[in-house]
């Protein structure tokens, strides 16, 4: 294993702390999938110029709300580094700290920048645990295998193509999977929750519910791992555009809808209470309540 592949391995398994005034009991945060912006013409349902406008607009929603923090589920720009230039002012107004979770188009950069991502987002890593209240967040990083996701001439990129080739042949290259690595630290963030009695929600760009193309690669496995696990209660993303949703053992499955290609808007905030998340849609993505439960899980 690279040197450089060991620090971010580290960085990775890293917690976000909160300070004890920061830590309220109902954790509100403001979610938001697929902002997406290029400076590049509209493309069909792409309106790549509406996109820092929408994003403006959700901060000072945020803002005014109150929100205890902002993640972005993915695809925050596309196509070029300086992409994430034009929307750093609206990153700079918010008022609750950003939570970034990597997409595939965060990648569609030159191959120098791949490895600075998480850096230019200052992540702790390409993914990372934070505490509020009594829930758990674990942001994670779905292009870790990945035809996209490492530089040419990287070990990494070489290990994914040969497991897309040995294991996940026929899946999409715009997806990505999650290597064993994050698997085990997974599991391990999901085994202290259970302990202590915390509630988990995880954020990937990708999905793993219900099936369809724009699922991670090994889904199954994700799926598997999640239901051993009693802490776990929620698994939120973006990638599929049109969203998705799904129940299944216990564990909601929300597919949030694009920020990027309506030319309303599509946000929401999202409340963690101890018996039910409270989703307040904005634009295009419908408000819900997703009611929890202690279904017994396998062992």
């Amino acid at each position: 294993m690279s040197l450089a592949r060991r620090h971010l391995l580290a960085a990775g398994a890293a917690a976000i702390a909160f300070p004890a005034s920061a830590k309220p009991s109902v954790p509100r945060l403001g979610l938001i999938a697929d902002c997406q912006y290029a400076d590049e013409n509209d493309n069909g349902q792409r309106l790549y110029r509406l996109a820092p406008g929408k994003l403006k607009a959700a901060v000072e929603d945020f803002n005014a709300r109150g929100v205890d923090a902002i993640v972005q589920l993915g695809d925050f720009i596309d196509k070029d580094w300086r992409s994430f230039d034009a929307l750093q002012p609206m990153v700079d107004a918010a008022h609750a700290p950003w939570r970034f979770v990597l997409g595939n188009h965060d990648f569609s950069v030159d191959d120098a920048f791949k490895t600075r991502l998480a850096q230019r987002l200052k992540m702790p890593g390409r993914y990372y645990a934070f505490d509020l209240g009594d829930w758990t967040f674990l942001a994670l990083d779905g292009n870790d295998l990945s035809e996209y996701g490492w530089p040419h001439g990287s070990a990494e990129l070489a290990e994914s193509q040969r497991l897309h080739h040995d294991l996940y042949a026929g899946k999409p290259d715009w997806d990505g999977g999650v290597g064993p690595t994050q698997m085990a630290w997974i599991d391990q963030r999901l085994t202290a929750a259970d302990r202590a009695g915390r509630k988990v929600a995880l954020f990937c760009h990708f999905s793993v519910w219900p099936v369809n193309p724009h699922n991670l690669w090994n889904a199954p496995e994700v799926v598997a791992l999640l239901e051993r696990h009693s802490s776990v209660k929620a698994w939120i993303n973006g990638h599929n555009h049109d969203g998705d949703q799904g129940f299944k053992a216990g564990i909601h499955y929300l597919n949030l809808k694009a920020m990027l290609d309506t030319t309303q808007t599509s946000y929401v905030v999202a409340s963690f209470h101890a018996d039910r998340i409270e989703i307040a849609g904005v634009g295009r993505q419908a408000s819900q309540t997703l009611p929890l439960g202690d279904t017994p899980r396998p062992r």
